[in-house]
């Protein structure tokens, strides 16, 4: 006699409802390896018991099957609702002009225009813009004057420490100009006088 058929329904027994639980999830988990391996597909299974313990299996990775299944669910989606996509995009596109022209609003403002309507809370917190802008713009003034400064001293430094090796060079050639000055002239004297005559008196 064959098996009989299995009705598929909850199984009401706790032990024979795990130990079916584990008989089948290592056949599903089997079969997703085989899939995975024989149809060269990118396989991605996760399984959850009834206690809330994990059990997966990815051909890959987890991650990249998710990524993977996340971006073709939203192309689908776009696929099958263009409508939904094209309401997206000219809300996008309507925010975006809204941004523009707040953009824009605020800039004339900072400089002064289209002020007229403004109220004094309004104007209190331009106010206080300009103001942060400003302290802004002197510190970053401030900064590159410093810098500016310390490097002018650091090239002052240099010259000076240039300024110095040089005046130890020239008084070095100085003192080997007078040394030579004083051998050429004082072997020259010397000379002179070995060949002056010497004059006997009667």
């Amino acid at each position: 006699m064959g098996r009989g058929k299995i009705v598929i329904r909850r199984i009401d027994n706790s032990t024979n409802r795990q130990v079916t639980f584990s008989k089948r999830r290592n056949g599903l988990l089997k079969k997703a390896k085989e899939l995975s391996i024989l149809c060269d597909a990118e396989v991605g299974l996760i399984i959850f018991s009834s206690t809330g313990k994990l059990h997966d299996f990815s051909s890959t990775s987890m991650k990249c099957v998710m990524e993977r299944y996340n971006k073709a669910k939203e192309e689908h989606y776009h696929l099958m609702n263009p409508t939904s996509e094209i309401k997206f995009l000219e809300m996008e596109a309507a925010n975006l002009r809204q941004q523009l022209q707040y953009l824009q609003e605020s800039y004339k403002q900072l400089l002064g225009e289209q002020i007229s309507g403004l109220s004094v809370e309004n104007l209190q917190n331009l106010e206080n813009q300009l103001e942060i802008s400003s302290k802004g713009i002197r510190m970053k003034k401030e900064q590159l004057l410093t810098d500016e400064i310390n490097e002018l001293n650091w090239k002052g430094n240099l010259v000076h420490r240039d300024n110095i090796e040089l005046h130890k060079k020239a008084y070095l050639v100085d003192q080997a100009n007078a040394e030579l000055h004083n051998k050429i002239y004082g072997l020259g004297s010397n000379s002179e006088a070995n060949r002056a005559p010497h004059i006997t008196l009667c």
